[in-house]
């Protein structure tokens, strides 16, 4: 493991593996290194790429300095510094890759960072909503900052899950896991993931700032609202392009997902 220091001083733990172009692995809500899909990804891809697996601020072995989870423009920004930080690691210029939620990191990034530090970008099943579901998307919003403002890390935690459909006994076998700790501990960064889902709309002013290519990627499997997302994120870009991963769902196979990106990013 290794780490790089983001402009606010907090500390970045990342690896870096494999060889090729490098490719930048972004986590969705509630994941990181050890505790999600990118480390199975990232092993499907560094024999043919360069990849950098690393734990968002305030999870896994990363620091956070974040003084207000709350305020939701600077979090984007300082997250999107630590991405910054990972790409100079990396050589200089690096893909982004972004499941679900942080598929909305990858995209303000690259907005951000601009074509000779991120000439590509591709998400997974980013949950941006149709019009008729963004009253949901406002209240979690509103509820979630409200638990974390008190102090109810489960609180918070619980919203989350109730939001992807975990059911009410799945939530109560969680609650009364080993691991829970180690969940509520992961709290305050579902504001981080918030903030960068803005309002839940497809962002097209800021994929109308990605001048590269955008690759938007859905499971053959998943229900309509998920695969709207990516779809939208293809359409709405200057360079975009939709793809279908076969057979998968939102919990994709890496060795289901690893061919696109390869396609994508080595050609």
């Amino acid at each position: 493991m290794s780490t790089v220091t983001s402009s606010d001083g907090t500390s970045i733990a990342y690896e870096l593996d494999g060889s090729g172009p490098a490719i930048v692995l972004i986590d969705g809500a509630m994941c990181f290194r050890d505790a999600g899909p990118m480390r199975p990804i990232a092993q499907a891809l560094r024999e043919r790429a360069t990849v950098v697996l690393y734990d968002r601020r305030g999870r896994g072995a990363s620091g956070d300095r974040l003084a207000d989870p709350a305020a939701r423009a600077d979090t984007v920004a300082r997250e999107i510094d630590d991405v910054a930080a990972l790409v100079e690691a990396a050589g200089g210029s690096a893909t982004l890759f972004g499941m679900s939620s942080g598929g909305a990191l990858a995209l303000a990034a690259a907005a951000a960072l601009g074509s000779a530090r991120v000439p590509r970008v591709a998400v997974y099943e980013p949950p941006y909503l149709p019009d008729p579901m963004l009253s949901s998307a406002e209240a979690y919003t509103r509820d979630l900052l409200a638990a974390l403002a008190a102090g109810d890390r489960a609180g918070a935690v619980e919203l989350f899950l109730r939001r992807v459909g975990v059911p009410e006994a799945g939530i109560e076998g969680m609650r009364n896991s080993p691991g829970w700790d180690a969940t509520l501990a992961l709290a305050p960064t579902l504001a981080y993931d918030d903030a960068a889902m803005g309002d839940s709309r497809i962002p097209d002013e800021l994929l109308q700032a990605v001048s590269v290519p955008v690759l938007g990627l859905a499971g053959e499997q998943s229900p309509g609202f998920l695969r709207f997302g990516a779809e939208g994120v293809a359409a709405s870009s200057q360079d975009g392009t939709f793809e279908v991963v076969a057979g998968q769902t939102h919990d994709v196979s890496a060795d289901a997902v690893a061919p696109h990106l390869i396609r994508f990013v080595v050609g």
